[in-house]
């Protein structure tokens, strides 16, 4: 080769340097891809999709409509959002009948798999809580809870009634089947759960687990969802899913401004404080017209009251006893019957007070305490407020025009046909028979609307004259 090409030929390999070192970085590269490809995880090898959602619910309190409203709405809301799993917290003392079957229906009606669990730790799910425990696809307590005691009672106040032995035992029986239909889809321990209702039996987190009335014991909801994650669940209607929840990404559902005004408004010892003040204020009112200030607050208690009646069910039996014990409290103002309209009243308004809630149970009902705090005071304020509205309308009467016959007054403008003349401290119209000069004084002899008929005075000469003749 000649120095020429020998010069071109080295020339040409300094010009692919750089391209062949490119060449071998981009092979090396591509080679490592593979290998990492080769061994990385069986989940790493498809594109990752979106993190599993957990809605959590919260089932604080007794057991009311407001609060199955508040859980419908959640059931809902996950549906919408895709939710892989609902979550419902459970402390509760128990509730009303019907708004536990309303979270039942939708628990058992709902697209998303429900999970009740009995948290935190020192928490309980009773009565209606045990029932909706057992409803859910799937039943967890945390250690150091319990659940059961459903046996169904009647609360009047707060404090247990008697009633009649045939409907005791239809509830029993009514309860208990409701019970066994519920519990036996969900292939838990019937026999078990039933003596839940006809021993009123409860049962801590340990002997639910393992008297197969619940799934699982876990220490907080993220221990829950790990227990949880891989596990195939069946629902009520017989399908069965696979609940994905390794990074699941939970979220609370919170009460609106609206549920939370009227889970204020519905507890029963502010509905009848609602309704004394209501009652109060239009009775001040009514009885001392334009006041304003009372009438405007008793209006507006009264309508709060309402909205609370639209929340929690009112026996109208009670609503006619509160009426009767107010009319009892004006008549006992007007009467003298030695303050025994005044107890008849007192006991009426009690009696309206500790049934105001219909079907209260497990504390649903006004307490005595405040019952007799509000009714006492009520029943001493109408009667003294009716008192003073009486004697201000016999004041009035007094008062009144057809008391002015008879009466002396002084011409204050001539009478000449009419005028004005000044009488009980007052200017009036005046007409009379004849011509009346101005400083003379008069007689009211007869009183037609605002005009007064007078006379001329007679001389006090003339009349002891007459006297002595």
């Amino acid at each position: 080769m000649t120095s020429e090409g020998l010069s071109r030929f080295h020339a040409f390999r300094r010009s692919r340097r750089p391209a062949a070192i490119v060449s071998v970085a981009l092979f090396g590269f591509l080679a490592f891809s593979a290998a990492a490809l080769l061994t990385a995880p069986a989940h790493a090898q498809s594109p990752a999709g979106p993190a599993p959602r957990v809605l959590e619910v919260p089932i604080d309190g007794v057991i009311q409509p407001f609060l199955a409203d508040f859980v419908d709405e959640a059931l809902a809301q996950a549906a919408t959002d895709h939710a892989s799993l609902v979550v419902l917290t459970l402390n509760t003392p128990g509730g009303l009948d019907t708004s536990m079957r309303d979270i039942i229906q939708h628990i058992i009606s709902s697209p998303v798999p429900v999970a009740a669990y009995v948290s935190p730790s020192g928490s309980r799910a009773a009565s209606a809580g045990f029932y909706i425990l057992l409803s859910a696809d799937v039943a967890a307590m945390a250690p150091g809870t319990d659940t059961g005691a459903s046996s169904p009672i009647f609360l009047i106040g707060g404090t247990a009634a008697q009633v009649d032995e045939t409907l005791k035992k239809k509830a029993m029986n009514e309860a208990a089947a409701y019970l066994r239909s519920i519990s036996g889809k969900r292939s838990r321990n019937v026999d078990l759960a039933e003596k839940a209702v006809t021993e009123a039996k409860a049962f801590s987190d340990s002997e639910a687990l393992s008297g197969k009335l619940i799934d699982l014991v876990a220490a907080n909801t993220a221990d829950l969802l790990a227990k949880l994650d891989g596990r195939t669940v069946t629902r009520f209607d017989g399908s069965s899913i696979t609940l994905h929840l390794q990074g699941a990404v939970t979220s609370k559902y919170e009460e609106s401004n609206k549920q939370k005004f009227l889970g204020w408004v519905a507890q029963p010892d502010i509905m009848f404080i609602l309704l004394i003040v209501g009652l109060i204020g239009l009775y001040v009112e009514f009885t001392h017209p334009g006041l304003i200030f009372p009438g405007a607050v008793g209006g507006v208690a009264i309508l709060l009251f309402l909205v609370g009646s639209q929340v929690v069910p009112i026996n109208l039996f009670a609503i006619l006893l509160i009426a009767a014990a107010v009319a009892l409290f004006a008549i006992e103002a007007k009467v003298t019957s030695h303050g025994l309209l005044a107890l008849a009243g007192v006991v009426a308004m009690l009696a309206g007070a500790m049934v105001l809630i219909r079907s209260p149970i497990t504390g649903a009902g006004v307490s005595l305490a405040v019952a007799l705090g509000f009714t006492l005071p009520f029943a001493l304020l109408a009667v003294m407020v009716m008192r003073l509205a009486m004697r201000t309308f016999a004041m009035k009467q007094t008062m009144g025009t057809h008391e002015l016959v008879g009466q002396t007054g002084e011409v204050r403008e001539q009478v000449d046909g009419t005028g004005m003349v000044f009488v009980g401290g007052e200017l009036w119209r005046a007409r009379a028979a004849a011509r009346i000069p101005l400083g003379s004084k008069v007689t009211v002899v007869r009183v037609d609307g605002l005009t007064l008929e007078v006379a001329p005075e007679q001389p006090e000469v003339e009349t002891h004259v007459a006297t002595h003749s």
